[in-house]
């Protein structure tokens, strides 16, 4: 009998508001995509969202991408953070404006928290710009016991918009 090899959900969430980031985020997709030991397998639609923060910068342009990988969750946040320099990310100051920003948000329902990792991802249920992307793609994936609609629904001084084509 041959052993099949583990593959693991994961959800990524992606946002840019320097630098073309409706073009950012395409290309990040697609790079999603050709990950080592890893496949695309959902991508939500793209949304704008004012950024969190400091708001002397653009609005973000968002979405979420799912994958199944046979990656560990470091090895793939390694991977995510090289995609990132790739597309000149730089960390000037805390939620200010990048050209990607790429954040691990679920594993395979693993619960995590080390000094480079907390799974899942500590602001999962504070940001509708992750919620709502993330129910179109997982609607009935569980966090805390509730959808990702239901948590969106009640953060309603976050705005949100649906990108269209």
């Amino acid at each position: 009998m041959i052993k099949r090899e583990h593959h693991a959900l994961a959800y990524i969430g992606l946002g840019s508001n320097l630098e073309a980031p409706r073009n950012q985020l395409e290309r990040a997709l697609s790079a999603l995509a050709s990950l080592p030991l890893s496949e695309c397998v959902a991508r939500s639609s793209l949304y704008t969202s004012a950024p969190v923060g400091p708001q002397d910068q653009p609005d973000f342009i968002n979405a979420v991408a799912a994958i199944r990988t046979r990656l560990s969750p470091l090895a793939l946040l390694d991977q995510l953070q090289a995609l990132e320099q790739r597309h000149r990310r730089v960390r000037e100051r805390h939620w200010g404006p990048r050209t990607l920003d790429l954040d691990l948000l679920w594993y395979a329902g693993l619960q995590q928290n080390t000094p480079r990792l907390t799974l899942p991802h500590p602001e999962i249920s504070r940001r509708r710009f992750v919620l709502e992307p993330l129910a179109e793609i997982a609607p009935t994936l569980s966090i805390d016991g509730e959808t990702p609609l239901a948590l969106a629904a009640r953060l309603t001084d976050q705005t949100l918009s649906r990108l269209h084509d």
